[in-house]
């Protein structure tokens, strides 16, 4: 496996990359509801459980974790995209391989060793992109074996809505719900998967349907995690008659 070799100087510059060109240019606004870091978890490895729908998932998860103080983060990546994008290894992520138990033993015990030191991990526990709106979740072991060998460990699921709704860019919402403290050194591997696949299934029909009360629009309870810019339909709404530019 390809482990994190985590560089200061190169996170400063990516994070500021990322989010004042690569964010900003692809979307129109990011906002995120809920707590990322719980004060029920203080003191605890945590592991994020996210929705995986887009290649973009990564970044915003990694635009997100920049905003916290305190521990650092780590993202598991799938092996092939990280080998074409060695660069992230540097931005705290590591690699996973399913086809290769191996492997995928030595990921799953290298993220546990770090839950373990009290460090932060996010995973994508379907294992691979699937469509925003494909149902139901299926979610692999991976992060039930991971629990079990670090049973200390807190679950902060995070969902993930995006869409083109009332502008050229898309928007998307981050939801972190409630903090996770289970016995997982007594629960058996099949239960902990279930569990969590509910929750986070439960989750993301929630956030689902909060954006659809709206009808697009982002509620107010969303927090910005990123400056707005103006879409097209925007420019073009300025360029109307009687309107002038402002």
């Amino acid at each position: 496996m390809l482990e994190a070799v985590k560089s200061g100087s190169f996170d400063r510059v990516f994070y500021r990359y990322n989010s004042m060109y690569l964010l900003r240019r692809h979307f129109h606004s990011i906002g995120i509801s809920g707590e990322l870091q719980p004060s029920a978890a203080a003191g605890r490895g945590i592991l994020y459980l996210m929705n995986h729908s887009s290649w973009w998932d990564g970044l915003l998860a990694y635009h997100a974790a920049g905003k916290l103080p305190g521990s650092r983060h780590y993202f598991m990546m799938e092996e092939e995209q990280l080998r074409k994008y060695a660069f992230f290894r540097k931005l705290g992520a590591y690699s996973i391989n399913s086809g290769s138990t191996g492997d995928l033993r030595a990921s799953l015990r290298y993220t546990a060793g770090l839950l373990q030191a009290g460090e932060s991990v996010w995973m994508y526990p379907e294992g691979e992109i699937l469509p925003l709106e494909h149902r139901p979740l299926s979610l692999k072991a991976g992060a039930a074996l991971v629990l079990r060998l670090s049973p200390q460990t807190a679950v902060v699921p995070v969902t993930l809505y995006h869409g083109l709704f009332r502008h050229t860019k898309p928007e998307a919402t981050l939801l972190a719900g409630a903090p996770q403290l289970l016995p997982w050194a007594e629960m058996d591997r099949s239960v902990i998967a279930r569990t969590l696949e509910t929750v986070l299934s439960e989750q993301l029909e929630a956030h689902r349907s909060r954006i659809i009360h709206h009808k697009g629009y982002m509620p107010d309870e969303f927090r910005p995690l990123l400056r707005k810019g103006r879409s097209t339909n925007e420019w073009l709404d300025l360029l109307r008659p009687g309107r002038g530019r402002r």
